[in-house]
């Protein structure tokens, strides 16, 4: 972390939402909404899974019935690549023009969406967008159409954020896409749509929501910065009042019903109040950012062992040469030792959420243990595997996986220490296995 001045220090925090409508039947509102935003010809992105629910069906129909075309592309990837955003935005362009996008989905879908918009909109390749340094970062010159996200998962916080996540699979990386004008227009978050979640993707997900709320709060203050011009902003700046709050509350909404949402899949209360948590946590992350555990995720995910496939996802038979790690499996698979290097930054702010997440709970002898072993029994609960190990990894992958860790440049920026590639080593160190 770069030393800097007092008199230097940022004063100034940014905040950005969608915006929101949240409810169940909220999706039957949906041919009003686009009708507000003047859309007459309407690109649905969608999944083979969600579609196979008949949710984005009854939602293209919706869109018919308010006089809105509805075209309707279905193939997005769970856990997309370079290929399968390259495969949606030829789509896009040759049954375009549209005048709205509406994504309905989880992550994958809405990120597809993501991808989709900017590059209908803007010349360029999608390397042209790509993070730094794996793609070359350009920033799009030219307004986006309205994007409508219609979340049928938990836990991505896609539909509040600025951001689209892929794999690139020549680089075997993960990254993503970020600029303020990926953010969608308007979310609305139905949570009658999540009801057909498996427990494996309600497990996965919901460690997401819990990373991005744990990760947000305790990210780099705003203040640690250096005072940046009015140009030089970005999404990402640092943990922050309004974010703290959104963190808070989607860490008590989780602690009250994620269990329950994972075992009993039905049941409704618990499903509204896992939604109502991702949305927060989505609102609090996409201001103030992630850290540690998402920019390891990006390499796990990236590499995963080809004999490794979870529970309740799709298999792809594309030629990919490594297996699927849920994205919010991977981040969390490194979480409670990440939290454990980061407890020295702000003891209090872990202990606060560690007390959040387990009502009650007695603190250990050591408090830099609190967090982790919360975190650890959450996911012991739920099912996900014990560690990276679980997956598939083992000592000797550690090197690439920190390799891939620090092109994470943008995510490292925003945890509370600095992180060299030795914490880097020793933190997926620990993490082969959890308990």
């Amino acid at each position: 972390m770069t030393a800097f001045h007092p008199q230097h220090a940022e004063t100034v925090f940014t905040y950005g939402a969608p915006g929101l409508k949240f409810g169940v039947g909220a999706r039957h509102e949906l041919g009003h909404d686009l009708s507000q935003l003047g859309a007459r010809r309407v690109l649905v992105v969608t999944d083979p899974g969600v579609a196979a629910t008949g949710a984005p069906a009854e939602i293209a129909d919706v869109l018919r019935a308010a006089s809105i075309e509805a075209v309707v592309f279905d193939r997005s990837r769970v856990e997309p690549t370079d290929g399968s955003f390259e495969e949606a935005i030829s789509f896009a362009r040759a049954e375009g023009p549209f005048d709205a996008i509406v994504a309905v989905g989880g992550g994958s879908s809405i990120d597809t969406a993501k991808a989709v918009n900017l590059l209908t909109t803007n010349d360029g390749e999608l390397m042209d967008y790509v993070n730094a340094p794996v793609g070359r970062a350009r920033a799009p010159k030219n307004a986006l159409l309205p994007l409508v996200a219609v979340p049928t998962t938990t836990g991505t916080g896609s539909e509040s954020t600025t951001i689209c996540v892929l794999d690139i699979v020549s680089q075997h990386v993960k990254t993503g896409i970020s600029h303020a004008r990926l953010r969608p227009t308007l979310a609305v978050v139905d949570p009658e749509l999540t009801l057909t979640q498996p427990a494996g993707v309600t497990a996965a997900s919901g460690l997401d929501i819990l990373c991005h709320a744990l990760e947000s709060y305790t990210a780099r203050p705003y203040t640690s910065y250096e005072h940046k011009q009015a140009d030089q902003r970005v999404p990402y700046c640092g943990s922050n009042p309004i974010a703290d709050m959104w963190s808070e509350k989607a860490l008590s909404l989780m602690a009250a019903s994620f269990r329950t949402a994972v075992r009993d899949g039905g049941d409704l209360a618990a499903r509204t109040e896992v939604a109502l948590a991702a949305t927060f946590a989505g609102l609090g992350f996409g201001n103030a950012g992630v850290h540690i555990p998402h920019a390891n995720a990006y390499p796990i995910a990236g590499q995963a062992p080809q004999d490794f496939h979870p529970a309740d996802y799709p298999v792809h038979d594309d030629g990919s040469d490594h297996g699927l790690v849920p994205h919010g499996m991977a981040v969390s698979l490194t979480a409670p030792a990440a939290f454990r290097f980061t407890f020295e930054a702000a003891p209090e702010r872990h202990v606060h959420a560690a007390e959040l997440l387990a009502p009650g709970a007695t603190r250990p002898d050591d408090p830099a243990e609190f967090l982790p072993q919360v975190l650890a029994g959450i996911m012991r609960d739920v099912g996900i595997p014990a560690g990276i190990g679980a997956v598939g990894f083992g000592a000797g992958d550690i090197d690439s996986l920190v390799d891939g860790t620090m092109k994470q440049q943008r995510l490292l920026a925003t945890a509370p220490r600095e992180v060299t590639e030795d914490d880097v080593a020793a933190i997926l160190g620990q993490s082969l296995e959890i308990w």
